[in-house]
This record gives C-alpha cells, sequence and structure tokens, in this order.
C-alpha cells in the first residue's frame, strides 16, 4: 500500500504564470511546465534566502523532499531560459 500523499503549504499562486520568449508563435512542446511546488522551492531557497531545511519546514515535508523539487525547479528553469522556451507555472 502506497503512502498517503503529504499536503504541501505554498504562500501563494504567483501573480504572472507565463514566461519567456516574446514570439507568440509558439508550438506546444517549447512550453515547459513547472509546479506551484517547485515555483515555492525556488522562492523561499532563492529568493527569501532560506535553507532548504527551513523550506521544507515551510512546506511541512521533508528536506529530500525539497532537495528533489529544488533540482527539478532549477532544471526547468535552466531549460527554459537556454533553449528560449516559454516557462509557465501551473498546479
Amino acid at each position: 500500500m502506497a503512502r498517503p500523499r503529504k499536503w504541501r503549504r505554498v504562500c501563494c499562486l504567483p501573480d504572472i504564470n507565463r514566461f519567456g520568449p516574446l514570439d507568440s508563435g509558439v508550438e506546444k512542446e517549447q512550453i515547459v511546465i513547472m509546479s506551484v511546488d517547485e515555483y515555492e522551492t525556488i522562492r523561499l531557497i532563492d529568493l527569501e534566502g532560506l535553507t532548504q531545511e527551513e523550506c521544507a519546514g515551510q512546506m511541512n515535508v521533508a528536506r529530500t523532499t525539497v532537495q528533489g523539487i529544488y533540482q527539478k525547479a532549477r532544471k526547468k528553469i535552466a531549460e527554459s531560459l537556454v533553449m528560449g522556451k516559454i516557462l509557465r507555472i501551473e498546479g
């Protein structure tokens, strides 16, 4: 039997949820989807300056969970910047 999913706390949804090139004719495969959890880890660690441990406490998850979410989020940001893809926050 699988472990029950833990609810994660996030501060708020972003006012702007789409970032990227100004071209309007972007195809679906040129969009990178970032979850609200990934957005929140970037906000807490990179913007607010929290440690991964403090971030985990804020989000009510284990530090190792934050570490995994944070790595995925940074990879998505890098892919968006380097390859000129749109980054969209959903979830």
